[in-house]
């Protein structure tokens, strides 16, 4: 039979918290982390952002890094940060014989030290060893390296869908018996590449991002890592036992480069995926927490697709996204810690800005804290670039 998974242990570092403790205090004051820009050199600076509130050398002094600390990327420091926290909370120690791997997502890798240093670069070789940390995979060795994981190491990049794959896979790996537990989440940096690209896009918002409000006008871009400690049922301690992960599904409707599919076909796919491998029916599912990235094609194409799925019975639904931004390839494993948290503490967070219903959606998101509230089951919906749906079921034990 299968091996059931368990989520042992969770970390994170973003906007809304340096830790998960700090997290789940802003979700359940619904205080955002968004403010003006300020770590990053950018002209764009009428455009509010979901910053980690931290310098790099104040992000080297939350890790035990020694050497040389220079070729560190903020990718990277986020992401030892963030699985070292997954990591301790699990109550595991770091060397033993536990098959134990590491499965990381990113999109921008090291492009903050590339962005730094390209001109130079087109000069002369004086730095040339941040060249290295222009390949995806760079951020996810060194954070394999800081836990000592040796047995299992892929990096993930899927668009914003990426650290949502990441946990699917390393559930995958667990369930047939190829690891005993899996470190898995993400990690992505601001940088000026992304800010640009987003600009160009014309997917910004000139205001702290809107989810499912009928005049949304775009995303707010976040940064941070988070990671999940996975481990098999006959491991797992039952002590440090938050949820399991009951499930999972993808699909891709390969409609267009960047925008979503109009009618959210394979969105609607990825979640019904996911609630069948979980052995669920739509009705068990208390809480979805969506995608919900403000824009206009997305939000309204992700809201028929919980449509298209649920039909009339529709979840309570919230968007996280007011809080934390929209931290690219690691949203959808910052957002499986809420879920989880959700779970934990039996609250649903709020979808914080929004004012008017969407004319075409027949429900509307939960606008306020929802404390004491029944949480059973929670779909987390990940949606990327090029149509790659991801969606995840984590249910209380």
């Amino acid at each position: 039979m299968p091996r059931r998974i368990f989520v042992t242990g969770i970390g994170v570092i973003c906007a809304a918290g340096q830790n998960v403790p700090q997290l789940l205090s802003s979700l359940q004051n619904s205080q955002t982390g968004i403010g003006r820009i300020k770590y990053v050199e950018t002209i764009h600076n009428n455009f509010p952002f979901a910053e980690v509130k931290f310098l790099n050398d104040e992000l080297l002094k939350l890790t035990t890094i020694k050497g040389d600390t220079e070729i560190f990327s903020r990718t990277a420091l986020l992401g030892i940060i963030a699985a070292s926290e997954a990591m301790s909370s699990s109550k595991k120690e770091k060397n033993n014989s536990i098959r134990t791997g590491l499965i990381s997502a990113t999109t921008v890798a090291g492009m903050p030290l590339n962005e730094k240093y390209y001109l130079e670069l087109l000069k002369n070789d004086s730095h040339k060893k941040f060249i290295e940390t222009f390949d995806s995979a760079d951020s996810t060795e060194r954070i394999a390296d800081h836990l000592n994981i040796k047995h299992y190491i892929a990096t993930i990049s899927t668009a914003c869908s990426s650290s949502a794959n990441a946990i699917m896979v390393g559930a995958r790996m667990i369930k047939h018996n190829r690891l005993d537990r899996v470190v898995a989440g993400g990690t992505d940096a601001l940088t000026k590449y992304t800010i640009n690209g987003f600009n160009a896009l014309e997917i910004l918002d000139s205001n702290p991002c809107r989810p499912f409000d009928a005049n949304r006008k775009g995303l707010t871009l976040g940064e941070g890592a988070a990671f999940l400690m996975l481990e098999a049922e006959d491991i797992a301690d039952p002590d440090s036992i938050i949820c399991e992960l009951k499930g999972y599904g993808n699909a891709n409707d390969a409609f267009h480069s960047t925008a979503s599919s109009p009618d959210g076909n394979g969105a609607s796919l990825a979640m019904k995926k996911a609630i069948d491998s979980a052995g669920l029916n739509i009705e068990n599912i208390s809480y979805i927490n969506a995608h919900g990235t403000g824009t206009d094609i997305n939000d309204l194409s992700e809201g028929k697709a919980m449509m298209m799925t649920f039909g009339k019975n529709i979840p309570l639904v919230s968007s996280t996204k007011a809080f934390i931004g929209h931290t690219l390839a690691a949203a959808g494993a910052v957002e499986a810690v809420i879920s989880a948290l959700a779970i934990k503490h039996q609250f649903i967070p709020a979808n914080l800005n929004f004012k008017d219903k969407i004319d075409e959606l027949s429900f509307e998101p939960v606008i306020t804290l929802m404390n004491d509230y029944p949480v059973h089951h929670v779909l987390s919906n990940s949606f990327g670039f090029g149509g790659n749906n991801t969606s995840l079921i984590f249910s209380a034990c």
